[in-house]
């Protein structure tokens, strides 16, 4: 569905937040019948709805939502309302259109874009394209689920969108070159069942429809699985030896060297497989990585890691504290515990309960024989120490909250361990956002200082 097909029809757009805004402004010139902008219930990312925006469409809250539904022909709906939602179930029995404001961008701008999804990896592996693409002469539009909302985005010859399984869900035009880092269950409480096979589908909708090459991390065996069960799509695989992958700390490509694995900042095995991708794609997309190694190489050194991914916090003690904030899954804490192996560590796990699955994290730990402290936080954190249960070599410790962690973490690790805020949950309930628990962390680190 393009924008234009929006002319004389009834709108209702879901969410005052940048999606909500971003739709609202997007939408308005192209003359719709009737434009209307809803919100069940007041949250963090909610705007003050008045002058303008309340002049482009009138804000129906609360109980006035069911009146401002009637008779609606589509609905644009910010990323955090799911197919779970009861509206979003009535809507679509009613013959309502579902559509995204994504969705919408997509239609008119996919033979110019390059998107990532995935459910680790993706910010990553999304600003890296964008950076190498710049660097190699390229410049490009970085949006959507990280920066600025994708119809609020200004014209280029060329977009890097990083997209979450809310934004792929909708979409019925396919990146030009579309990118999947990882695939792990998560946010099963978005989908209609709460089953992983229909978050598989939400996530890889991104590659159903028509894109010119899918690029995948092929070491990951649950994604290389989902897609080699969608035939025709036109798969590029990265991080395996017939296309980039590191090895004896060497980026290689059939077999030629191209530059050292630590000419990219970030450590660890898990980011090691998002360069091979980001290379994959930007290859796909038309550089020629070996011939323009050397503007390639300069810019994979001047990377800026983005915050709250292992971001290494300063600390007069010789302990290395760690923001990995970001980090919601049991899958994103194996790395995180992966990169600082063989150090005393300590790490931080807690958040909000979504009630997924810890047994990789306690497969990981016993399996690999690692030594470590889990310390739990509110409010998923005595759970995840349950599930992980009694392990040779791992202590189990529970905090009243992230300040008193890290008091007791200060206690245990001697200099040149680290203390590693790696929580495998998301921060909603305690904190309105991964941002905002990151600040929390950095704040109890100085009041810790001897």
């Amino acid at each position: 569905m393009h924008l234009s097909e929006l002319a004389g029809r009834r709108v209702a757009v879901w969410g005052t937040g940048r999606e909500g805004i971003a739709a609202i402004e997007a939408i308005a010139p192209n003359g719709p019948a009737s434009l209307v902008v809803v919100q069940d219930k007041t949250t963090f990312l909610a705007t003050k709805w008045e002058g303008r925006l309340a002049q482009l469409a009138p804000l129906h809250e609360g109980e006035a939502l069911a009146g401002a539904l009637e008779g609606i022909d589509v609905l644009v709906r910010s990323p955090i309302v799911g197919e779970s939602n009861p509206w979003i179930q009535q809507l679509r029995h009613r013959g309502v259109a579902i559509t995204g404001g994504t969705a919408l961008w997509m239609a008119d701008h996919a033979k110019h874009t390059i998107g990532v999804t995935g459910s680790k990896g993706k910010s990553t592996t999304t600003t890296l394209i964008s950076h190498l693409l710049a660097s190699t002469g390229r410049p490009n539009q970085l949006g959507g689920n990280i920066g600025v909302a994708v119809l609020a985005l200004p014209p280029a010859e060329r977009y890097v969108l990083e997209l979450s399984m809310y934004q792929c869900a909708d979409l019925q035009d396919s990146p030009r070159i579309t990118v999947v880092t990882s695939l792990f269950e998560e946010h099963l409480d978005w989908t209609r069942d709460g089953l992983p096979a229909q978050y598989y589908a939400h996530k890889l909708n991104i590659a159903e429809h028509d894109p010119e090459a899918v690029v995948y991390n092929a070491t990951d065996p649950t994604l290389a699985a989902e897609l080699a069960a969608r035939p025709g799509l036109p798969l590029i695989p990265a991080a395996t030896p017939e296309s980039f992958h590191v090895v004896d700390g060497w980026v290689v490509l059939a077999g030629e060297r191209l530059f050292p694995r630590d000419a990219f900042p970030l450590r660890g095995t898990h980011n090691a497989g998002n360069l091979c991708v980001a290379l994959a794609a930007v290859q796909a997309y038309g550089v020629d990585v070996a011939a323009e190694r050397a503007e390639v190489e300069a810019a994979l050194r001047s990377y800026t890691p983005l915050p709250h991914r292992l971001t290494p916090i300063p600390d007069p003690s010789g302990v290395e504290f760690v923001n990995d904030s970001l980090s919601t899954a049991p899958q994103t804490t194996v790395h995180a515990i992966e990169a600082y192996a063989g150090r005393p560590l300590a790490v931080l796990v807690g958040g909000q309960n979504r009630g997924i699955d810890y047994t990789p994290l306690r497969d990981y730990l016993r399996d690999r024989a690692v030594e470590l402290t889990l310390i739990a936080i509110p409010d998923s954190g005595e759970h995840i120490l349950d599930v992980v249960g009694p392990l040779p070599g791992v202590t189990r410790l529970v905090a009243t909250d992230l300040p008193d962690a890290v008091r007791r973490a200060r206690d245990l690790v001697p200099p040149g361990g680290v203390v590693l805020l790696s929580p495998a949950a998301p921060s909603y309930g305690r904190y309105d956002n991964y941002e905002a628990r990151a600040k929390a962390f950095i704040e109890a680190i100085e009041a810790t200082r001897p």
